[in-house]
């Protein structure tokens, strides 16, 4: 929705759903709404020659080692005029864990989890396309994202219900975006990205995940979460939280502002946590 607010003064934008309910949303908001769903091939078909420029966020399903989401968008898209450009929302996971090294867009993919090798596909199948000359495609590599609005989107929950960190010994890297950040950037690659060129869509944040979450406890006056072993981690944290204790990586995002020229709104996780943008 950030997105679509930020395109719909100067264009006009559509939206695609499967939900009924999302219908008067969205043209609350000046959207047109598109009924149709990724899972079902057949009602991609009026999408084609629609839009001349496309931003896609969706998420791969929950299982598997590719996206037929992405793939059923594509064929869908092709069948008439390809759009301009395509913006497509990939994960930093696809690069796996680099032992808390800063890496930038040419580090080597190396996705060690089945939900990186998802987003691995996709980017792959929006490649193909892209290598053909049209349209132009634009990869954004995304890490965590967050936002005070954003259900779930920041960890007070977790740090309400206690829940254990690394200890430092153990610990690794994070990095984070915050939803308004991605959304202009998500617009602003629309236009000034380069095809088939990735991007880092990540903030100036330098931090331990256990240093993040200190921070916010502090910033809210709740209480630090306490430090265990990753031995102790195996038996006292569900599985989908040790799978992002499981990589550490730092993101350089200098492309996202030498080739973007986006200024971050919340340069660090600190402003966003706090809600003070700094313009």
């Amino acid at each position: 929705m950030r997105a679509a607010a930020l395109l719909k003064h100067s264009s006009r934008v559509f939206a695609l759903t499967s939900s009924e309910s999302r219908v008067s949303e969205l043209r609350q908001h000046g959207i047109t709404a598109i009924k149709g769903n990724l899972d079902e091939a057949v009602s991609l078909q009026r999408l084609a020659g629609v839009a001349t420029h496309l931003i896609h966020m969706a998420p791969p399903p929950l299982q598997g080692h590719t996206d037929p989401r992405t793939r059923a968008l594509v064929q869908a898209l092709m069948l008439r005029s390809s759009p301009q450009s395509v913006v497509y929302g990939s994960t930093s996971g696809v690069y796996g864990d680099c032992s808390g090294a800063w890496i930038d867009e040419t580090q080597p993919l190396n996705p060690q989890t089945e939900r990186a090798q998802r987003r691995v596909d996709a980017e792959a199948w929006l490649n193909a396309w892209g290598s053909r000359g049209f349209p132009r495609i634009h990869v954004l590599r995304i890490p965590g994202i967050y936002a005070l609005d954003r259900e779930g989107g920041t960890p007070r929950e977790r740090l309400q219900r206690g829940t254990p960190v690394l200890q430092a010994l153990d610990d690794v890297y994070t990095n984070h975006i915050h939803a308004d950040d991605l959304a202009c950037a998500a617009v602003l690659a629309v236009w000034r990205g380069k095809s088939l060129r990735p991007l880092h869509v990540s903030d100036d944040s330098d931090m331990l995940m256990s240093d993040y979450m200190d921070m916010a406890a502090d910033l809210w006056q709740l209480p630090r979460p306490p430090r265990i072993s990753r031995a102790q981690a195996q038996t006292a944290l569900p599985a989908m939280t040790l799978s992002f204790m499981n990589e550490s990586r730092r993101m350089h995002n200098q492309r996202l502002k030498t080739e973007l020229r986006m200024k971050l709104r919340y340069p660090t996780v600190r402003e966003g946590l706090q809600g003070k943008p700094v313009f």
